[in-house]
Protein backbone atom coordinates (compact mmCIF):
# COMPACT_ATOMS: atom_id res chain seq x y z
CA UNK A 1 0.00 0.00 0.00
CA UNK A 2 1.26 3.52 -0.78
CA UNK A 3 2.38 5.96 1.88
CA UNK A 4 1.75 9.64 1.27
CA UNK A 5 4.53 11.54 -0.43
CA UNK A 6 4.03 15.00 1.10
CA UNK A 7 5.19 16.78 -2.03
CA UNK A 8 3.35 14.61 -4.52
CA UNK A 9 0.00 13.46 -3.14
CA UNK A 10 -0.96 15.76 -0.26
CA UNK A 11 -1.72 18.90 -2.32
CA UNK A 12 -4.13 16.96 -4.53
CA UNK A 13 -5.73 15.24 -1.56
CA UNK A 14 -6.37 18.55 0.16
CA UNK A 15 -7.82 20.02 -3.04
CA UNK A 16 -10.25 17.11 -3.12
CA UNK A 17 -11.15 17.67 0.52
CA UNK A 18 -11.83 21.37 -0.16
CA UNK A 19 -14.41 20.39 -2.75
CA UNK A 20 -15.96 17.73 -0.53
CA UNK A 21 -16.15 19.96 2.53
CA UNK A 22 -18.32 22.45 0.67
CA UNK A 23 -21.01 19.75 0.59
CA UNK A 24 -20.75 18.93 4.32
CA UNK A 25 -21.67 20.81 7.47
CA UNK A 26 -18.76 23.02 8.49
CA UNK A 27 -17.09 22.72 11.93
CA UNK A 28 -19.23 24.72 14.33
CA UNK A 29 -16.55 26.91 15.95
CA UNK A 30 -15.77 28.69 12.69
CA UNK A 31 -19.36 29.94 12.40
CA UNK A 32 -18.76 32.23 15.38
CA UNK A 33 -15.63 33.88 13.93
CA UNK A 34 -17.22 36.80 12.11
CA UNK A 35 -17.66 40.26 13.57
CA UNK A 36 -15.90 42.42 16.12
CA UNK A 37 -16.33 39.90 18.93
CA UNK A 38 -15.38 36.92 16.76
CA UNK A 39 -12.14 36.04 18.59
CA UNK A 40 -13.94 35.98 21.95
CA UNK A 41 -16.78 33.85 20.59
CA UNK A 42 -14.32 31.45 18.96
CA UNK A 43 -12.39 31.14 22.23
CA UNK A 44 -15.46 30.45 24.34
CA UNK A 45 -17.11 28.14 21.79
CA UNK A 46 -13.90 26.11 21.58
CA UNK A 47 -13.73 25.82 25.36
CA UNK A 48 -17.32 24.54 25.29
CA UNK A 49 -16.55 22.10 22.47
CA UNK A 50 -14.04 20.02 24.43
CA UNK A 51 -15.43 16.51 25.00
CA UNK A 52 -18.70 17.64 23.40
CA UNK A 53 -20.36 16.93 20.04
CA UNK A 54 -20.69 19.76 17.53
CA UNK A 55 -24.49 19.84 17.68
CA UNK A 56 -24.45 20.27 21.45
CA UNK A 57 -21.69 22.89 21.24
CA UNK A 58 -23.67 24.87 18.67
CA UNK A 59 -26.77 25.04 20.83
CA UNK A 60 -24.88 25.83 24.03
CA UNK A 61 -22.76 28.54 22.40
CA UNK A 62 -25.78 30.20 20.80
CA UNK A 63 -27.68 30.25 24.11
CA UNK A 64 -24.70 31.68 25.97
CA UNK A 65 -23.90 34.35 23.38
CA UNK A 66 -27.49 35.56 23.46
CA UNK A 67 -26.80 36.40 27.10
CA UNK A 68 -23.28 37.78 26.66
CA UNK A 69 -20.62 37.84 23.95
CA UNK A 70 -17.96 40.08 25.48
CA UNK A 71 -15.80 39.53 28.56
CA UNK A 72 -17.44 42.40 30.43
CA UNK A 73 -20.96 41.21 29.72
CA UNK A 74 -20.04 37.63 30.63
CA UNK A 75 -18.76 38.73 34.05
CA UNK A 76 -22.19 40.13 34.84
CA UNK A 77 -23.54 36.58 34.74
CA UNK A 78 -23.34 34.14 37.63
CA UNK A 79 -21.67 30.76 37.23
CA UNK A 80 -25.07 29.18 37.74
CA UNK A 81 -26.62 31.11 34.88
CA UNK A 82 -23.76 30.15 32.57
CA UNK A 83 -24.12 26.52 33.63
CA UNK A 84 -27.82 26.60 32.78
CA UNK A 85 -27.12 28.13 29.35
CA UNK A 86 -24.39 25.70 28.34
CA UNK A 87 -25.84 22.46 29.72
CA UNK A 88 -25.46 19.64 28.58
CA UNK A 89 -21.89 20.22 27.32
CA UNK A 90 -19.33 17.99 28.97
CA UNK A 91 -17.96 19.25 32.30
CA UNK A 92 -20.33 22.23 32.10
CA UNK A 93 -19.78 23.31 35.72
CA UNK A 94 -15.99 23.41 35.31
CA UNK A 95 -16.34 25.20 31.98
CA UNK A 96 -18.65 27.82 33.48
CA UNK A 97 -16.09 28.61 36.18
CA UNK A 98 -13.25 28.71 33.64
CA UNK A 99 -15.21 31.05 31.38
CA UNK A 100 -15.56 33.55 34.20
CA UNK A 101 -11.85 33.22 35.06
CA UNK A 102 -10.93 33.72 31.40
CA UNK A 103 -13.07 36.84 31.15
CA UNK A 104 -11.52 38.35 34.27
CA UNK A 105 -8.00 37.72 32.94
CA UNK A 106 -8.89 39.14 29.52
CA UNK A 107 -10.10 42.36 31.12
CA UNK A 108 -7.31 42.69 33.66
CA UNK A 109 -4.34 41.62 31.55
CA UNK A 110 -5.34 42.23 27.92
CA UNK A 111 -7.79 45.13 27.99
CA UNK A 112 -10.67 42.84 27.10
CA UNK A 113 -9.00 41.62 23.89
CA UNK A 114 -8.36 37.94 23.20
CA UNK A 115 -4.62 37.55 22.53
CA UNK A 116 -3.53 36.29 19.13
CA UNK A 117 -0.36 34.67 20.48
CA UNK A 118 -0.24 30.95 21.23
CA UNK A 119 1.83 31.26 24.40
CA UNK A 120 -0.43 33.96 25.82
CA UNK A 121 -3.56 31.96 25.08
CA UNK A 122 -2.10 28.93 26.85
CA UNK A 123 -1.98 30.96 30.08
CA UNK A 124 -5.80 31.05 30.19
CA UNK A 125 -7.58 28.45 32.39
CA UNK A 126 -9.06 25.54 30.46
CA UNK A 127 -7.19 26.48 27.28
CA UNK A 128 -4.93 23.83 25.78
CA UNK A 129 -3.03 23.71 22.53
CA UNK A 130 -6.04 22.69 20.45
CA UNK A 131 -8.08 25.66 21.66
CA UNK A 132 -5.19 28.10 21.40
CA UNK A 133 -4.30 27.03 17.86
CA UNK A 134 -7.95 27.23 16.79
CA UNK A 135 -8.22 30.80 18.06
CA UNK A 136 -5.00 31.76 16.28
CA UNK A 137 -6.05 30.20 12.96
CA UNK A 138 -9.84 30.60 12.83
CA UNK A 139 -10.27 33.89 14.67
CA UNK A 140 -7.11 35.67 13.52
CA UNK A 141 -6.11 33.91 10.30
CA UNK A 142 -2.57 33.43 11.58
CA UNK A 143 -0.46 30.34 11.06
CA UNK A 144 -0.99 27.54 13.53
CA UNK A 145 -1.79 23.84 13.47
CA UNK A 146 -4.82 22.80 15.44
CA UNK A 147 -4.74 19.08 16.21
CA UNK A 148 -7.87 17.40 17.50
CA UNK A 149 -8.80 13.73 17.45
CA UNK A 150 -9.63 13.80 13.72
CA UNK A 151 -6.37 15.46 12.67
CA UNK A 152 -4.37 13.10 14.87
CA UNK A 153 -6.16 9.97 13.64
CA UNK A 154 -6.22 10.78 9.92
CA UNK A 155 -2.65 12.10 9.71
CA UNK A 156 -1.49 8.78 11.18
CA UNK A 157 -3.96 6.75 9.11
CA UNK A 158 -2.48 8.32 5.99
CA UNK A 159 1.03 7.55 7.18
CA UNK A 160 1.85 11.24 6.94
CA UNK A 161 3.08 11.22 10.53
CA UNK A 162 3.76 8.43 13.01
CA UNK A 163 2.81 9.72 16.45
CA UNK A 164 1.13 8.59 19.66
CA UNK A 165 -0.54 11.77 20.92
CA UNK A 166 -2.13 14.91 19.46
CA UNK A 167 0.73 16.98 20.87
CA UNK A 168 3.27 14.80 19.08
CA UNK A 169 1.18 15.11 15.92
CA UNK A 170 1.25 18.91 16.14
CA UNK A 171 5.03 18.89 16.55
CA UNK A 172 5.46 16.48 13.62
CA UNK A 173 3.11 18.44 11.35
CA UNK A 174 4.96 21.68 12.07
CA UNK A 175 8.03 19.98 10.58
CA UNK A 176 6.51 18.30 7.51
CA UNK A 177 3.28 20.11 6.58
CA UNK A 178 3.87 23.01 4.16
CA UNK A 179 2.95 26.23 5.93
CA UNK A 180 0.43 27.24 3.29
CA UNK A 181 -1.84 24.41 4.54
CA UNK A 182 -1.57 25.06 8.26
CA UNK A 183 -4.67 27.23 8.70
CA UNK A 184 -7.07 25.05 6.72
CA UNK A 185 -5.72 21.63 7.70
CA UNK A 186 -7.88 21.24 10.81
CA UNK A 187 -11.17 22.25 9.17
CA UNK A 188 -10.58 19.95 6.20
CA UNK A 189 -9.68 16.91 8.29
CA UNK A 190 -12.48 17.52 10.80
CA UNK A 191 -15.05 17.57 7.98
CA UNK A 192 -13.45 14.49 6.45
CA UNK A 193 -13.27 12.70 9.80
CA UNK A 194 -16.88 13.39 10.68
CA UNK A 195 -18.30 12.31 7.33
CA UNK A 196 -16.09 9.67 5.69
CA UNK A 197 -12.89 8.87 7.58
CA UNK A 198 -14.68 8.08 10.83
CA UNK A 199 -12.85 6.45 13.76
CA UNK A 200 -14.40 2.98 13.47
CA UNK A 201 -15.10 1.33 10.12
CA UNK A 202 -14.45 4.32 7.84
CA UNK A 203 -16.24 4.59 4.49
CA UNK A 204 -13.21 3.60 2.40
CA UNK A 205 -15.40 2.16 -0.38
CA UNK A 206 -16.66 5.60 -1.36
CA UNK A 207 -13.66 7.69 -0.39
CA UNK A 208 -12.08 9.63 -3.29
CA UNK A 209 -8.72 9.52 -1.51
CA UNK A 210 -8.68 5.71 -1.31
CA UNK A 211 -5.94 5.12 -3.92
CA UNK A 212 -3.45 7.29 -2.03
CA UNK A 213 -4.29 6.06 1.46
CA UNK A 214 -2.41 3.19 3.14
CA UNK A 215 -5.24 2.90 5.72
CA UNK A 216 -2.81 2.28 8.54
CA UNK A 217 -4.41 0.63 11.59
CA UNK A 218 -7.76 0.31 9.82
CA UNK A 219 -9.06 -3.17 10.62
CA UNK A 220 -12.60 -2.87 9.21
CA UNK A 221 -14.09 -0.51 6.67
CA UNK A 222 -17.22 0.01 4.61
Amino acid sequence: MPVIDAHKHLPGMLRTLRRLCKTWTQPIVGTFAKGENGPFRVLIATVLSLRTQDKTTAGASARLFRLADTPGAMLRLTAGRIEKAIYPVGFYRTKARNILKICRILLDAYGGRVPDDLDELLKLPGVGRKTANLVVTVAYGKHGICVDTHVHRISNRWGYVKTRTPHETEEALRKVLPKRYWIEYNDLLVCFGQNLCVPVSPFCGRCPLFRHCPRLNVTTSR
